[in-house]
């Protein structure tokens, strides 16, 4: 079998939630000669995710991977390793999220969060950008609180057009802000979630403006995609009202058919819903 018949595919913060269903549903949409790599960093949670996953029949096969975001050493080394044994990769979807809960101060979880959900999302970036074949996908799951108009005018314009070098170092200001207990009165917002969702998509979209010339002319794609307001352990501790909410296995399927799709020039480098791309300037 060649480099070209089989796809690889690789999702982080993979052992639940909506990673798990990320994996379980690219795995029913996939062939059995794919291969789709299921990450996290917790060894037990991985090993028991990817067995329950894996060896069904008419399915891609499902393995296990142990692998920390935070550590942009081992995110390389399993980019290289990928692009070794297989030539590179095809889909890649950045999911992986620090803890955040109401419970604790800012303070006491920025440094983490930020942590798993920027420094991952930039490493899934670099290293994986640098070995996906053309034609493939390289996704950041995201949110709608990821839109410029979710910031104050004082430190909105470190995120739009910068590079990804400047967005971590807005992300940082912000991390030592939060620790000074002078983050609202610089204008950052009062909730860690709201800028870190912000930088992801500010870095997609300057991993995006780099790549556009070739990526468009491959059929390759990158981009973030929100899942909508989705029941998970995560979110429950922020929302009193789930009525409206989906489930991981409903949430990913819209998110999959954008993946899997032809690739659409109008999507490309953007914030997208169900399909729609979501405005990253104020209106």
């Amino acid at each position: 079998m060649t480099h070209a018949q089989r796809k690889i595919a690789l999702v982080t913060g993979a052992n639940q939630g909506i990673g798990r269903a990320l994996v379980d549903s690219l795995a029913t949409r996939l062939s059995p000669q794919d291969v789709v790599l299921l990450t996290g960093r917790n060894a037990e949670r991985v090993t028991a995710a990817a067995a329950a996953l894996d060896g069904m029949t008419g399915r891609a096969q499902v393995v296990g991977r142990v692998l920390d975001v935070t550590d942009r050493v081992a995110v390389a080394e399993l980019a290289d390793e990928l692009a070794a044994r297989y030539g590179g990769v095809d889909i890649v979807v950045s999911n992986a999220i620090g803890p955040l809960v109401p419970e604790r101060t800012q303070a006491e979880q920025v440094d983490e969060f930020l942590a798993v959900a920027n420094g991952g999302t930039d490493a899934v970036l670099r290293s994986f950008g640098a070995v996906l074949r053309p034609g493939g996908r390289l996704i950041v799951v995201a949110s709608s609180l990821g839109t410029l108009d979710h910031l104050g005018l004082a430190v909105r314009d470190r995120f739009d057009g910068a590079s990804l070098e400047q967005i971590d170092a807005a992300v940082e200001q912000y991390r030592r802000a939060v620790h000074a207990g002078t983050a609202v009165e610089r204008g950052w917002p009062d909730w860690i979630n709201i800028v870190s969702k912000v930088a992801q998509v500010a870095a997609v979209r300057a991993v995006a403006a780099e790549r556009r010339t070739a990526d468009l002319a491959s059929g390759t794609v990158v981009a973030a995609v929100c899942p909508g307001l989705v029941d998970t352990r995560a979110s429950r501790p922020w929302f009193d009202d789930f009525s409206h909410a989906r489930t991981p296995a409903a949430a990913v399927e819209p998110l999959l058919d954008f993946v899997l799709r032809p690739a659409d020039p109008a999507t490309y480098g953007e914030l997208v819903r169900d399909g729609e791309v979501l405005s990253w300037k104020p209106a």
